[in-house]
């Protein structure tokens, strides 16, 4: 259903754009949302939106620095990631929710390491 990508090595300040494409229509979902992970932690709501809507969220630890847009286009959702810094550092996951259901995309690695 889902297919993240755009993960890879960056260093400290780079950006990276992380997309997560849906299968079928984007608008077959409620909300779409972008997590991460870090090894032995839990897992982090970095962002997300309603998709038939304007309503938009983002995390405060990712605030001014991320973005998270809509690409109707492509039946996608990307999360476009600027200042990069280590503690970024982790596998991020998409998730789509339709109604009572909810999708997870396999994870994609984002290392920012100098």
């Amino acid at each position: 259903q889902l297919q993240a990508s755009g993960g890879g090595l960056v260093q400290p300040g780079e950006s990276l754009t992380l997309s997560c494409q849906v299968s079928g229509s984007i608008w077959d979902f409620n909300a779409i949302k972008w997590h991460r992970q870090v090894q032995g932690k839990e897992r982090e709501l970095v962002a997300g939106f309603i998709v038939a809507g304007s309503v938009t969220h983002v995390a405060d630890s990712v605030k001014g620095r991320f973005t998270i847009r809509r690409d109707y286009g492509n039946n996608a959702a990307c999360l476009d990631m600027t200042d990069l810094r280590a503690e970024d550092t982790a596998v991020y996951y998409c998730n789509a929710d339709q109604g009572q259901d909810s999708y997870w995309g396999q994870g994609t690695l984002v290392t920012v390491s100098s």
